[in-house]
């Protein structure tokens, strides 16, 4: 007696006989898909069913063939990927970023396992840094940060709001590192030709609303005012480096806005400092803000000590 899944099964393999595979690949893939096809009659129709001949003598033979199907199909998959590569002429990004991994691994982490170990169970770090999104100013290829030393976040222009303004994912960083991992500084590092100030700088005193970018660099308006009080007479690229170093010392101020960051900084449990990366002479300027001379409310003033120039 033959079950209409017999006609079906049948039907489907006269089909796939008649297709001509374009590549070894699809011929893979076609296969593994018959061998499944045939499993669901099994399964649906129990050993009552009457299957085609070989597939009934070799039920193992079959999964180690279904098993192989795939394994081919994922190296054929991966050959595809290899090829749309080379045919775009384009450079292997992730084999290098693979490399650079596995060198990471072999002389950072194995060499230093203990450590590592530790810091899979908590991190206390030194500084919490808060740095421009510039490809070209990562602060640990610059300072030498090393895995545990600084909490970080990125943002563009390296601007943090005044706490008035409502949450961010500058301000949530923040406070888990001044609330939670209580860090001893916050630094705050700017650098030469930020195209985020530029933007600031060239934009009308509002800025265009529906900009997402517009709508952030805002938070350094005070840092522009400031500049163009003082510095309107240069040229606009001497404006710009000058608004470049004014924005630090601006969320230098912000910070002093939040409650439990103030807190901390007058009983001198937490310390604030900018800097200021030129990648065009590699120098790098560093300061502190000095809490008894600066006024945090009202686009206040500043004074700052310990300033050093490293180059």
């Amino acid at each position: 007696m033959v079950f209409p899944i017999r006609s079906k099964a049948r039907r489907i393999l006269s089909t796939m006989a008649a297709l001509r595979p374009s590549s070894t690949c699809s011929n893979y893939r076609r296969k593994s898909s018959a061998s499944n096809l045939t499993n669901s009659a099994e399964v649906e129709q129990g050993t009552h069913v009457e299957l085609l001949p070989s597939v009934k003598r070799h039920p193992v033979r079959r999964l180690e063939t279904s098993n192989h199907s795939m394994e081919l199909a994922h190296e054929c998959s991966n050959c595809e990927g290899e090829n749309v590569s080379k045919a775009n002429n384009g450079p292997d990004l992730f084999g290098e970023m693979k490399e650079r991994f596995l060198s990471f691994k072999k002389h950072k982490f194995l060499k230093e396992s203990e450590h590592f170990q530790t810091l899979a169970q908590a991190q206390a770090p030194k500084f919490m840094v808060i740095a421009c999104a510039d490809s070209r100013v990562c602060p640990s290829n610059i300072l030498g940060f090393q895995p545990g030393e600084a909490f970080m976040i990125r943002n563009v222009a390296n601007l943090v709001p005044p706490f008035e303004n409502g949450a961010s994912e500058t301000n949530a960083a923040l406070e888990f590192a001044v609330n939670t991992l209580e860090v001893k500084n916050i630094l705050v590092i700017g650098h030469s030709s930020c195209a985020g100030i530029e933007t600031l700088m060239r934009m009308q005193d509002d800025g265009d609303s529906s900009s997402l970018t517009h709508s952030w660099v805002i938070n350094a308006k005070v840092a522009k005012l400031r500049t163009k009080a003082v510095a309107a007479h240069l040229s606009f690229d001497q404006q710009c480096r000058h608004c470049e170093k004014e924005s630090i010392n601006s969320s230098l101020l912000n910070l002093r806005t939040y409650p439990w960051i103030e807190d901390r900084a007058k009983k001198e449990m937490l310390s604030l400092h900018g800097g200021y990366y030129d990648f065009l002479r590699c120098t790098f300027e560093k300061w502190t803000l000095d809490m008894n001379g600066t006024r945090p409310v009202g686009g206040g003033r500043y004074l700052d000590k310990d300033r050093e120039l490293w180059c």
